[in-house]
C-alpha cells in the first residue's frame, strides 16, 4: 500500500444524499495533500455503497457487513489505510476549498498537538458548539445550557459562545464530525473505543490522547459545514437510545461513581435503554 499524507475516513449509514454531496466536494475541491478516501458502509439499505463506488478508484468502499457503529467502523477504515495523518469526516460535512489543507497546516505547526478540529457551522452558517471540556455532570449541563441559549438567541450567552468559537485554544475534545489526528497518536491509543456505538466516542478518544500527554486543539482558522443530525432524523428513537447507551458507557469508564446515579435517573424517567 502506498503511503500518503492523509487518509480521509468516512463512516456512512443510510446517508446516500449527504455522502454523495461530501464525496463530490472532496473530488471537486480535492486537498493538495496526497490523500486516499475510504468509505466504510455500515450495511446501508439506501444504495449508499454503490453511490460511493460510482466515484471511481479515488474512493475505496468497504462493506462492513453490518451496522458496526461509528467507533468500530472508523477503526476498520483506519486499519485499511496507510498515511501520516487521518481525517475523520462525517458524511454530512462539506469542507470548503482549502479547508483540509489549512487544517493540516495548523496541526503540522504544533508538534505538541495530536488532534485538531475546525470551527463547524450548519448549512445556514450558524455555529455548532464542536469542542468543550471533558464530560462530567456539570460540564454536560453547562454545554447543553450554552447550546440552548445560543439556539434561542439569549444575548449574553450567545455572545459568549461566539467569542469562544473565535479563539484558537487547547480543549479537552473536538467533534468527530471533522477531526484530524496524527496516525502515530491514533495507533498509540488503539483507535476509538468500540464500546461506544454512536456518540461520545470522540470525547473518549481525545481523553485517551490527552492521557498520553498530547494536546487537542480547536482552530477557528478553518471552518467546515456540518449539516448535523440529518441521518438521525430517519430513526430519532434509535438515535436517542444510542446516545443514552454511549453516555452510560462513558460514565462507567470515566466516572464510575456517577454511573449508578445516571442509570437511576434514566430509569426513573423511563429512558433507560434496553440491555444497558
Amino acid at each position: 500500500m502506498t503511503t500518503v499524507d492523509l487518509a480521509i475516513v468516512i463512516v456512512s449509514y443510510n446517508a446516500r444524499e449527504d455522502l454523495q454531496a461530501c464525496l463530490s466536494r472532496l473530488r471537486d475541491d480535492a486537498p493538495r495533500a496526497t490523500h486516499q478516501t475510504v468509505v466504510v458502509d455500515n450495511a446501508s439499505t439506501d444504495g449508499s455503497a454503490d453511490a460511493a463506488r460510482a466515484y471511481g478508484p479515488g474512493v475505496r468502499v468497504i462493506d462492513a457487513g453490518g451496522n458496526l457503529g461509528f467507533a468500530r467502523g472508523t477503526n476498520v477504515g483506519i486499519a485499511a489505510t496507510d498515511s501520516r495523518l487521518i481525517l475523520l469526516l462525517n458524511s454530512d460535512t462539506l469542507p470548503p476549498t482549502g479547508a483540509i489543507d489549512r487544517l493540516i497546516a495548523v496541526l503540522d505547526a504544533r508538534t505538541d498537538v495530536a488532534v485538531a478540529g475546525p470551527r463547524l457551522v450548519d448549512g445556514a452558517g450558524r455555529l455548532e458548539i464542536s469542542f468543550g471540556p471533558m464530560i462530567t455532570p456539570w460540564a454536560e449541563a453547562w454545554q447543553k445550557t450554552l447550546g440552548r441559549a445560543y439556539a434561542a438567541g439569549v444575548p449574553g450567552l450567545t455572545a459568549l459562545v461566539q467569542r469562544r468559537a473565535r479563539q484558537t485554544r487547547l480543549v479537552d475534545w473536538v467533534s468527530g464530525a471533522c477531526l484530524l489526528v496524527r496516525r502515530a497518536d491514533a495507533e498509540a491509543v488503539n483507535g476509538l473505543d468500540e464500546r461506544f456505538f454512536l456518540y461520545t466516542e470522540d470525547v473518549d478518544f481525545c481523553a485517551s490522547v490527552r492521557a498520553r500527554g498530547r494536546q487537542v486543539l480547536f482552530t477557528p482558522e478553518v471552518e467546515v459545514v456540518h449539516r448535523r443530525g440529518r441521518s438521525g432524523r430517519h430513526a430519532p428513537a434509535a438515535t436517542a437510545r444510542a446516545y443514552r447507551r454511549s453516555l452510560l458507557a462513558f460514565y462507567r469508564k470515566h466516572h464510575p461513581r456517577w454511573y449508578p446515579l445516571l442509570r437511576l435517573y434514566l430509569r426513573v424517567r423511563g429512558l433507560l435503554p434496553p440491555e444497558a
